[in-house]
């Protein structure tokens, strides 16, 4: 076995699911976000596997991205374009049956010249500034818009993960302001909303990061391990140093396993010298700089030699990779290189 294993258990991501389902009430409906190849798990096994656990709906970020969850879903499940009809998008969103999230007037007149009569989604921008139409522009066309029946009308917090930050009141005050009184579907909360309850739900909550066992939602069970095959290993005498730079010194006689995992395989080097890999619970120090393909690790208090050790695993989560690292637990996920063997659980 020379290249990392990432174990993707698809029953855990179905009980998060099922268990951020159950946060909403039975006239919500709970579709799922598998932009980004589903975070990085690969979007045709794991669509399948929620299909199965319920979900009717999805979103991805680009129409490139719905091509690919159509062909493995089929045609029944409803998808969600984020990034909306951008120029080129046409025949794919009009041969695919995707659901652009109309996010601005251009995208407005390229869908409703290009594709008259089909699906369309609209997004607002209650305050983050990023996609979506001001309220001044939703004022302009909303009677318009409103008599080709959307699908959906949603928005998006900008500070979720937050549940205290005065921005999630604000953009709900703004969200109700722009849409109430509408005969349509709306849909303003991802995990993170999802978790500051009943008013933030409307009638549509797309979970993304919970499900895949990420915060904000710290009940998830975690869905990723991986596994990195021990190559080689040394005996390193005191004063003798491990990997680039010379950034890591043995104070007493070690010895030291080079593992098949690198930045090429998406593993951050602001990691290096601070994570640790695991044997079953045992932790294991990370000992010099992530290279390129191989990461050194300190085993000298282990009895035998170990045939791989965990770099993500109950012990130690994406989250707490991306503590160690400076980061987001999205930008791990995401960040999981192609390189991998993946094993799917379930």
């Amino acid at each position: 076995m020379g290249t990392s294993t990432l174990h993707i258990d698809l029953d855990a991501l179905a009980a998060n699911w099922r268990a951020l389902d159950k946060l909403s009430a039975d006239t919500v409906e709970t579709s799922a976000v598998v932009k980004a190849d589903a975070y990085g798990l690969g979007v045709g096994k794991v669509a399948r596997a929620l299909m199965r656990t319920g979900v009717k709906s999805f979103f991805v970020a680009a129409a490139e991205e719905g091509v690919v969850l159509r062909e493995a879903v089929g045609p029944k499940p409803w998808i969600g374009v984020l990034g909306g009809h951008m120029p080129g998008d046409t025949d794919m969103i009009g041969d695919m049956g995707l659901v652009p999230m109309l996010n601005s007037l251009d995208q407005i007149t390229r869908h409703f010249e290009a594709l008259p009569g089909r699906p369309f989604g609209i997004q607002l921008d209650t305050g983050m500034n990023r996609l979506g139409l001001e309220p001044v522009e939703w004022d302009a066309v909303k009677d318009l818009v409103m008599k080709a029946k959307p699908d959906l009308v949603m928005s998006h917090l900008a500070c979720a993960d937050e549940p205290e930050h005065e921005m999630n009141a604000y953009q709900l005050k703004n969200f109700r302001e722009m849409t109430d009184g509408l005969k349509v579907r709306r849909a303003l909360a991802a995990t993170g909303g999802i978790l500051l309850g009943p008013d933030y739900h409307f009638d549509l909550v797309r979970p993304g990061i919970g499900m895949y066992g990420g915060l904000p939602y710290e009940d998830g069970k975690p869905v990723v391990r991986l596994e990195c095959p021990v190559i080689q290993t040394r005996d390193v005498q005191p004063g003798e140093t491990v990997g680039y730079s010379n950034m890591w010194t043995a104070e007493v006689p070690s010895r030291i396993a080079t593992v098949a995992c690198g930045y090429a395989d998406g593993i951050t080097r602001l990691i290096s010298n601070k994570a640790v890999l695991f044997d079953g619970e045992t932790p294991c120090p990370l000992v010099g700089k992530v290279s390129m393909d191989l990461i050194t690790v300190d085993i000298t208090h282990l009895d035998q030699v170990p045939r791989s050790l965990d770099l993500l695993c109950a012990h130690q989560t994406v989250d707490d990779l991306a503590t160690i690292g400076q980061t987001i637990g999205y930008e791990i996920l995401t960040s999981l290189g192609a390189r991998y063997q993946r094993r799917y659980i379930g």
